[in-house]
Order: C-alpha cells, then sequence, then structure tokens
C-alpha cells in the first residue's frame, strides 16, 4: 500500500511539472490566460489518480504558477473546479466522456462564474467593468482545448489496453 501511495505522489508531482511548464503555450483570450495543458492534466488525474489528487495538482500547479508569474488568479477557480467535477464524474461513473464534459462544465461554467468575485476582490477589478459571465468564455476555449487532447491521449491508451493496466497498477 505504501508503494502505490509513493507512486501516486510522484505521478502527481509529473502532472503538476506538466501543468506548470505548459502553461508557458497560454494565450489571452478576454483578459484570461488560457492554458489547455491545465485542463489535459486535470482529467489525467481524475482518471489515473482520483478527485483529492486532481485538486490537489490544480492547486499546487495553480500556485507555482502565480508565485512565478505563469499564471493569474483565475487560475484557481477555474483549474480547482474542473478537477473537482471530473474526478467526481469519473470516480462515481468510469465514463470518459462524461468526464470531459464534467471538466469543460466546471471549468467554464462554474469556475468562470466564480471568478468574477476572485476578479473584484483580489484583482482590484470595478464589478461595473466586468460582467459576472465574462469569464465563461475563455475559460470555455481553454478547456475545451484541454480536454480534446486529453480526450485524444486517453482514447489512445485505452485503445492499447495502457490505460487498464496503468489504473491496476496505481489501484494496489
Amino acid at each position: 500500500m505504501k508503494h502505490t501511495n509513493i507512486q501516486k505522489l510522484a505521478l502527481a508531482g509529473i502532472f503538476c511539472a506538466v501543468a506548470v511548464v505548459g502553461s508557458l503555450f497560454s494565450f489571452p483570450v478576454f483578459g484570461s490566460k488560457c492554458a489547455p495543458i491545465q485542463h489535459m492534466v486535470n482529467i489525467l488525474c481524475a482518471v489515473l489518480l482520483g478527485p483529492v489528487y486532481g485538486i490537489s495538482v490544480a492547486f499546487a500547479a495553480s500556485l507555482i504558477r502565480n508565485l512565478t508569474g505563469l499564471g493569474s488568479l483565475m487560475a484557481f477557480p477555474g483549474s480547482m473546479i474542473g478537477a473537482l467535477l471530473c474526478g467526481l464524474a469519473y470516480w462515481a461513473t468510469k465514463n470518459l466522456p462524461l468526464t470531459l464534459v464534467a471538466e469543460v462544465f466546471g471549468t467554464a461554467v462554474l469556475g468562470g462564474l466564480c471568478a468574477y468575485p476572485v476578479a473584484v476582490l483580489f484583482m482590484g477589478q470595478s464589478a461595473g467593468e466586468i460582467a459576472f459571465y465574462a469569464y465563461i468564455i475563455p475559460f470555455l476555449v481553454s478547456t475545451a482545448g484541454g480536454s480534446i487532447i486529453s480526450g485524444i491521449l486517453l482514447y489512445g491508451l485505452k485503445n492499447t489496453g495502457t490505460l487498464g493496466v496503468m489504473q491496476k497498477k496505481l489501484a494496489r
């Protein structure tokens, strides 16, 4: 059991590093930095590690991105809510398409709505300057890209049987 926990922790660290380095490949959309690799990592964590690791990786990657100037405070609500929803969806159903949709919905809609108070309270933006739904579109662009990338990767792993082997190894 201890061996599996070390493997999960090591994989979570690798995913965190991939998310941070992947944020170098971000692009601006309506004042938000879109980093699709973070959303790919959220889904991979959901499928391989579970919701708790997924949220932890999303938080750590967001924190590191903010501390190094690679991200904004918007990384927290978007990535963490998406990670929670897709982690719970996969944990409850083991359904890959539902997991991808849960990431998109959690990040774009719920994360986008939660980004509004973050922008107003912590980023000094006036409530009159931005609409409460202003972050939904940029978050949707980012999470859709990451979901497509992870979907291609996961279905490739599933078709070769590698995904099942990885999941069994981590479940011990």
